[in-house]
């Protein structure tokens, strides 16, 4: 409460500074600073644009005021601001490497790259650059070449905890397991209470099939402050990974049980029934995910494919028929549908033919 009154008074009392100096610049920025520290960055947002109806070219009221509207998703805003900086400060890595994070989010790779690659032209000692290049590559699926740039990124700072854990990432993807893990774990011994970085480190175990280790990381992941559910997910297919089936169904349900209005675990429940050969099981947890979300189409075809696995063929018919309606645009379920139509009439048509014989 002290530190709350103590900001506070500072804002008062730059206030009352800008009201003696209306056009000195520090007087804002102390202001802005004052304001982000209070979290209130509408506030924030104004005093830059009256800063800037006084001074238009102050490139770090530019470049604050985009990076506002960046962490606010209005990354059209968020452009038009550091392209104004730009054109007042074409040298200044920042602007570039700003305009490189928005068209990220914009997904335009190559304008994105483009930007990146400015601002290691004028600074190529900062690991973030590298970081976002990284980054940029991996959204993009190109993970040889995230790798090698998340690589550079710790060759400069070796304990970058982002790009440790992305490259982790990367070498999972890459089916390196071992490295994920060395990096996973480069963390992991500066911050034990990260989360993330225990659920990858219980995932990595497991397809290294060290059962011991991926229990003991799962465990540790639920006793950290946080959402549980995905921890519980995890643990759940590996828990099936592992051939542990009833393990499996227990973790899914205590998932099911910390998050009931969330569908994922009945759905892989659901396939775990399915894949046991439990179908009345399997049917009536998807039924519980399509209570949750009626029109969700994929989980439709689970159970429409339950169904035909469990000779409801009826059923099955119904089901197909019915995504086929709510997308009748997808040609692959309308073929599976007329061919088990075709099938079940010409079984019906066998049965009859039988009957009169």
């Amino acid at each position: 409460m002290a530190e709350v009154n103590n900001i506070t008074q500072q804002i008062n009392e730059t206030i009352m500074k800008m009201a003696m100096e209306p056009t000195n610049p520090d007087h804002y920025h102390t202001l802005a600073n004052l304001y982000a520290l209070d979290d209130n960055f509408d506030k924030v947002a104004s005093v830059y644009e009256s800063l800037l109806s006084i001074q238009p070219n102050d490139v770090n009221a530019l470049l604050n005021l985009g990076s506002i509207y960046f962490y606010s998703k209005d990354f059209r805003k968020a452009l038009s601001y550091y392209n104004k900086a730009l054109d007042l400060n074409p040298t200044n890595y920042l602007v570039y490497y700003n305009l490189g994070n928005a068209y990220a989010e914009l997904k335009n790779f190559s304008k994105s790259l483009q930007y990146y690659n400015r601002a290691l032209d004028f600074n190529t000692k900062s690991p973030d650059i590298y970081n976002a290049i990284a980054m940029l590559y991996h959204d993009f699926e190109d993970y040889v070449e995230a790798k090698a740039y998340y690589e550079k990124a710790l060759s400069i700072d070796p304990n970058n905890l982002t790009a440790n854990v992305d490259l982790g990432n990367v070498n999972f993807k890459l089916f390196d397991y071992e490295t994920a893990l060395y990096h996973y774990l480069k963390v992991y011994e500066v911050a034990p209470e990260n989360k993330t970085v225990t659920i990858c480190l219980a995932n990595t175990y497991s397809l290294l099939k060290n059962a011991e280790k991926t229990w003991e990381f799962f465990e540790r992941s639920l006793k950290l402050p946080g959402d549980n559910y995905k921890t519980y997910i995890c643990y759940a297919i590996a828990k099936s990974d592992f051939k542990d089936y009833d393990g499996a169904i227990e973790i899914y349900n205590r998932a099911i049980e910390y998050n009931p209005k969330e569908k994922n675990a009945y759905i892989l429940l659901g396939n775990l029934y399915s894949n046991l050969g439990k179908y009345k099981e399997a049917i009536e947890s998807y039924e519980k995910a399509l209570k949750l979300n009626e029109f969700d189409t994929s989980t439709r075809v689970l159970l429409a494919n339950t169904y035909y696995m469990d000779t409801r063929i009826e059923d099955a018919l119904k089901s197909y028929r019915y995504v086929s309606n709510l997308e009748p645009e997808n040609d692959e379920y309308k073929l599976v549908y007329i061919n088990l139509l075709e099938d079940y009439i010409k079984e019906k048509r066998a049965g009859e033919l039988l009957e009169h014989v």
